[in-house]
């Protein structure tokens, strides 16, 4: 098989601290297209790095990581997005947070346009937000690429992870007037599919939009800001 196996296994809550070998983990991708079957894939390599595919009942899924040293660091990780199918989101492990990478389908980008400046956003156009300078606020979408969310998954009130209600409207479970979008169910915060925080959440401010960049039109990575 090899000096490097690639190493999967589903588990509903992973925890870094179970690799005894800070060499061998290096990220953790959540594939969440059906949240029903929502899986966890721990991807082990080596030190020098390897190509990781996320597996069983899911679409192919690689990404290139650095070791756990250098993870842990905060070096930057590689996300091939031209894997992700649309409405999908997987999540990757930058500076130990949880970062997600969702792919919006054209009727969430649409939804997100419609409500660039909506009455039920707290911070609509991100002005007391945390996103780097070139990540466009205006049209609603906090991104670089329109159909590309990235963003840290954790919740600005106390840190908690919410859960994707990528589903709109009653199908939801959230109500006919949901509009897709985040869910953080320890103190009731929501967000929008842009990471944007609706009024009377807990939370202060919009999820935190990290830097990255796209080394191709296929491959993000996280964790570099968009060269000049």
């Amino acid at each position: 098989m090899g000096s490097n196996p690639l190493k999967c296994r589903t588990d509903p809550e992973p925890s870094p601290s179970r690799h005894q070998n800070p060499l061998e983990m290096t990220a953790i991708v959540r594939d969440q297209v059906d949240d029903r079957r929502r899986r966890v894939l721990l991807v082990g390599t080596s030190a020098a790095g390897a190509v990781a595919a996320a597996g069983v009942a899911a679409p192919f899924i690689a990404s290139w990581f650095p070791s756990a040293r250098a993870l842990a660091a905060g070096a930057p990780v590689q996300v091939p997005v031209d894997k992700i199918e649309e409405g999908q989101q997987i999540i990757v492990e930058w500076r130990g947070k949880p970062v997600w990478v969702l792919k919006r389908t054209k009727e969430m980008i649409e939804i997100l346009k419609k409500n660039a400046n909506a009455d039920f956003l707290s911070d609509p156009q991100s002005k007391d937000s945390k996103q780097p300078d070139y990540v466009d606020v205006k049209d609603g979408l906090r991104s670089i690429k329109p159909e590309i969310l990235v963003a840290v998954g954790v919740c600005t009130h106390l840190g908690c992870s919410p859960t994707l209600k990528k589903e709109i409207g009653a199908a939801s479970d959230m109500g006919a007037d949901w509009p897709g979008g985040y869910y953080c169910p320890c103190h009731n915060s929501r967000f929008d599919l842009a990471a944007r925080v609706f009024k009377g959440s807990p939370a202060p401010i919009n999820l935190v939009i990290p830097p990255h960049r796209y080394d191709t039109d296929a491959l993000l990575v996280v964790g570099e800001d968009k060269k000049a």
